[in-house]
């Protein structure tokens, strides 16, 4: 480090740093104070010197707030970055004062947490009890969002929502395929098919999942193509209850095949498996930089890279 930049990093506070990404997500220097217990002359007191450090103005202050100036646009970014770094070094370090030898921040998608993620996982923490593993259940995007802003270690989710656009700058690695199917009663008059394309169930009312979870996109999607929509009778959060809702008659639905395998005894239901193309899906591993990720992490992304399939 040149000693330019050394004195750059010793003239940057951090306390400064973390009020003034209070003050970017409230809008208002006030209530940035409020939140933080400091006073509000004490938390201008800190930004204006924060500008002069930098030798450029961060913020436009109004009677209503605050908004952002190019460069405090610029330093929001590379501050949560830095407090985003902060709190993993804390958070490992305090791990290994546990007596804990690392630990994964992992974000999943549910049809990840219900297919296969309970026995991968399950394998890897009997293999390595030193590691803890933090799993927490999101939509695809908001998935890949975590692993962008540093969140989150490692996401497991289907990038096919993103489209042709992809993960961005993100790493993906094979992890999973799994098979989308049609979830009906058994006494439905579509019980007795044995396959059926997605537009012959647009006739029938749906239960569906959350509007952004990647099985609602795909669907809508398709009906789209086909110019028409989905009659939603009724939107849930998770599967098992979307099968009671189809149990008891609400609709007919759409989740991944093995899912609907492992939850047998939900209800009096059949699945009828789709003809459609995207009813064939992959889950992917997704990193910022696989490369650089803590030892304890790559050794669980090798793990679940060891179970990937190829495609069906």
């Amino acid at each position: 480090m040149k000693p330019t930049e050394r004195n750059f990093a010793r003239r940057i506070d951090l306390t400064s740093l973390q009020l003034f990404v209070a003050v970017c997500e409230l809008g208002s220097i006030g209530r940035a104070a409020e939140r933080e217990f400091i006073a509000t002359s004490a938390v201008s007191k800190r930004l204006s010197d924060l500008e002069a450090t930098l030798d450029t103005p961060l913020l436009y202050r109004h009677t209503r707030g605050v908004d952002l100036t190019p460069a405090g646009e610029s330093l929001l970014h590379h501050a949560r970055s830095v407090l985003f770094s902060l709190e993993k070094m804390q958070g490992e370090l305090s791990e290994y004062a546990d007596g804990v030898r690392g630990h994964v921040r992992v974000h999943a998608n549910i049809s990840a947490i219900v297919q296969f993620l309970p026995e991968d996982l399950g394998t890897f923490v009997r293999e390595h009890e030193q590691v803890k593993i933090d799993l927490e259940e999101h939509l695809s995007m908001d998935v890949i969002r975590a692993v962008q802003e540093g969140a989150a270690d490692l996401g497991i989710c289907n990038t096919a929502v993103l489209g042709a656009s992809g993960p961005g700058e993100l790493q993906t690695r094979p992890y999973r395929h799994d098979r989308l199917v049609l979830i009906v009663p058994k006494a439905h008059v579509l019980s007795a098919l044995s396959a059926i394309n997605f537009i012959e169930t647009l006739d029938f009312d749906h239960v569906g999942l959350h509007a952004t979870s990647s099985i609602y996109l795909a669907m809508r999607q398709a009906a789209a193509q086909a110019g028409r929509t989905i009659r939603l009778r009724i939107r849930v959060t998770g599967l098992d209850a979307m099968c009671r809702m189809i149990h008891n008659g609400l609709g007919v639905g759409v989740i991944p095949r093995r899912a609907f395998e492992l939850m047998q005894g939900v209800g009096d239901l059949a699945c009828v498996p789709l003809n459609d193309d995207w009813a064939l899906r992959q889950i992917d591993l997704v990193a910022r930089d696989f490369a650089t990720l803590p030892i304890t992490a790559r050794l669980l992304v090798e793990h679940l890279g060891a179970r990937a399939a190829p495609q069906p």
